[in-house]
């Protein structure tokens, strides 16, 4: 197995690096695994969670602050 090891300033591991080819290979291997990843969520997976109204006041809310962003540059 080719890891790579990521190291701190002071040279302690603080993470591995695992090849995609043989990270899929022990997924296929350890169903346990596919739980450690996180799941694919799409945007309309949230559709309907505000109301229209909310939305609107936090995009107005939004489009204030940009506008007053840019002329504070």
């Amino acid at each position: 197995m080719n890891l790579q090891y990521v190291s701190d300033e002071q040279g302690r591991h603080t993470a591995v690096i695992i090849p995609i080819e043989e990270w899929n290979e022990m997924k296929a291997k350890h169903q346990d695994l596919q739980s450690w990843e996180k799941p694919k969520v799409k945007p309309s997976d949230f559709f309907g969670t505000l109301s229209k109204e909310d939305g609107e006041k936090m995009q107005k809310y939004v489009t204030q602050s940009r506008n007053e962003w840019e002329r504070a540059i």
